[in-house]
């Protein structure tokens, strides 16, 4: 079985870091003290394939609510947690310039009518040409579609609810300067439910299914688990953290939920191939050297209470543990503690406190 690129970068990382723990060699009258160490049993579990993740509860349904014109706010409705109605006004900018752009604009129409106008009677009389009347009737239709602009940001000089929900983020105040479509608030509903959103790295999200179900558990229910359902796979990664945007349905199960809770959600994964349903696994730090499906270990001789030094078969990673593929048997304890010091045959010492 090939070992997963991304996998045998861990395995190696952590040998590395032992590895490296290990460079300061005790002089060799250490050897004559047995070597004190910890060991766990080599153990044979069942393989779930599963990954982890944390995120952030909030309604499904969850609009940032912006100006589409420029301008300075002039007063802000709506409140943090206030429930609000669909078309109810919740923020207006300031009118005096908005209202002098649609002044302006309507005067700019008034003039380029009259130059029209006297144009034409200019060209009758064959004083002007129709160059200049096809000129200035361009510019009576400019400045028409000015004044429609200018009507138009004048009706988008305020902001109303596009639909029944609760205000979740106010993020202005009044009398600052917004831009378009910068955020004004945050505006959600929690009739159509609510989501935990986690970041997911490609190697999980490829085995990751729509529908799938999901368990949710939050520091706030401390004792409780929430059944989820993945309900959308994000198609492309995030440009900064790399990582696919996964959406998961969760219901409250009469829980009072809450928008920006954190969550801690366990997601199936598709089985990996060649994984049989159990194996035999070991603590990641058990590893003395590691290169690729090759590695290291030093198991316990509980009979003369030394280090035998094993060389073992890898395969994947299952959280702070890798599986052994070959090299080692259940029963056998590995030295987990202690192992970067060792040499095949050292005496050592099991200790199981933090005193030795």
């Amino acid at each position: 079985m090939k070992m997963p690129t991304w996998q045998a970068f861990s395995v190696v990382a952590a040998a590395v870091l032992l590895g490296a723990c290990g460079a300061e060699k005790k002089d060799d009258t250490a050897d004559a003290q047995p070597a004190a160490v910890r060991a766990v049993p080599v153990a044979s579990v069942a393989v779930t394939a599963q990954t982890r993740a944390v995120g952030v509860l909030a309604p499904r349904d969850e609009i940032r609510l912006a100006f589409s014109v420029a301008g300075v706010v002039d007063s802000v409705r709506a409140e943090a947690g206030d429930i609000v109605r669909k078309g109810q006004v919740l923020a207006e900018l300031k009118r005096a310039e908005v209202d002098a752009a649609v002044s302006q604009a309507a005067e700019g129409v008034e003039k380029a009518r009259r130059d029209l106008e006297r144009a034409r009677q200019l060209r009758i009389d064959e004083v002007a040409t129709e160059e200049q009347v096809q000129d200035l009737t361009t510019a009576y239709n400019v400045a028409r579609s000015n004044v429609d602009a200018a009507r138009f940001n004048a009706r988008f000089a305020r902001i109303e609810a596009p639909a029944d929900g609760i205000v979740f983020e106010r993020m202005v105040e009044s009398g600052e300067l917004v831009q378009p479509g910068q955020p004004v608030m945050v505006l959600g509903s929690t009739a159509s439910g609510w989501v935990v959103r986690v970041g997911l790295a490609d190697r999980d999200v490829v085995r990751m299914e729509s529908g799938a179900p999901a368990q949710v558990t939050f520091d706030a229910f401390p004792g409780r688990t929430f059944e989820g359902k993945v309900t959308r796979i994000g198609a492309a990664a995030d440009r900064v953290t790399g990582t696919f945007e996964v959406e998961i349905e969760v219901q409250p199960q009469g829980a009072r939920f809450a928008r920006g809770l954190v969550a801690k959600v366990a997601l199936p994964l598709s089985p990996l191939p060649d994984v049989a349903p159990s194996a035999t696994v070991v603590p990641i730090t058990a590893l003395v050297e590691a290169d690729g499906q090759r590695a290291t270990v030093y198991v316990l001789d509980r009979e003369k209470n030394v280090a035998r030094r094993k060389d073992v078969t890898l395969g994947p990673l299952l959280g702070e543990q890798v599986i052994v593929t070959a090299g080692l048997v259940t029963g056998e304890s590995v030295i987990t503690d202690g192992a970067a010091w060792l040499t095949d045959g050292r005496s050592v010492r099991v200790v199981t406190d933090d005193r030795g």
